[in-house]
């Protein structure tokens, strides 16, 4: 009797979209990534709503000159702002949690080339951010704008500046994302990770305060997360960053903290 021949499968190569994937499905079988995601949605939409029921209720009591100097913008993204503390963790936790259970072995032996596995990382975070955070930031809005509407203390969807700075939220979120992954991969530590971006967003700000006026005025603009918020803000002065110019800025230093974050990956990783 004649055998017949087995025909082996085709190799599968290695591909990034076939990273991707892969990324995709370690990124939400993560139960800490699901709740993450939770919080921070939660937190653009809940702080923005209960800031403008807050100042709705108290409008009557305010002085004139508060009224007058009230931007509609900030309660609607307040929440987006305190958000950017779970995203940041989360991008961190994206790569240092593999290196805490030791399943990035296993990442690295299947992708000997490494840096398609920290471009997947990047790209599928970034893009899950992006997918949340539009449409959370797009309700925040419009429903803060409703409950301030009562009080003709609103803006509208057409108001010079207000369409760029509610995306300009969404971005700056997305960059974060992207940003916290590189600081990930430079550190690998959970730890590590969490206290720089931490350092970097939410105490070397304050500490600018600190410092002559002439020396705070001439740095505190080019920071990343006072560069990132220009695109955010709908007024400018001399002291400030133009917004897309403040924005290219944040944007360049994820670039720098993502190619580190290659550099060390190879070099550490080797």
């Amino acid at each position: 009797m004649t055998a017949i021949p087995v025909l082996a499968a085709p190799a599968r190569g290695v591909t990034q979209a076939r990273v991707v994937r892969s990324e995709w499905t370690k990124f939400w079988t993560v139960r800490s990534t699901r709740w993450s995601l939770l919080v921070a949605t939660v937190l653009t939409i809940g702080f923005p709503i209960l800031a403008s029921v807050i100042i709705s209720s108290h409008w009557g009591s305010q002085s004139p000159h508060d009224r007058a100097t009230f931007n509609p913008l900030d309660p609607a993204l307040i929440g987006s702002q305190i958000a950017q503390l779970a995203i940041g963790v989360l991008g961190v936790l994206v790569v240092s949690g593999e290196y805490s259970t030791g399943m990035i072995r296993a990442t690295l032996t299947a992708v000997p080339k490494r840096l398609p596995v920290l471009w997947a990382k990047a790209g599928v975070f970034g893009a899950v951010t992006f997918a949340l955070m539009l449409p959370s930031v797009l309700i925040a809005f419009f429903a803060s704008q409703s409950i301030l509407s009562r009080h003709d203390a609103s803006y509208s969807w057409h108001h010079a500046g207000v369409a760029r700075a509610v995306i300009g939220a969404v971005l700056y979120l997305v960059v974060v994302a992207v940003l916290t992954v590189g600081i990930g991969a430079v550190f690998r530590s959970t730890a590590g990770g969490i206290a720089t971006f931490a350092a970097i967003f939410f105490v070397l700000p304050p500490i600018m305060n600190v410092l002559p006026s002439s020396w705070n005025s001439a740095i505190s603009p080019y920071l990343p997360s006072e560069a990132g918020r220009a695109v955010i803000q709908l007024t400018h002065d001399s002291g400030t960053l133009a917004p897309w110019t403040g924005f290219g800025l944040f944007a360049l230093y994820a670039a720098i903290a993502l190619a580190a974050g290659a550099v060390v990956l190879k070099v550490r990783d080797a």
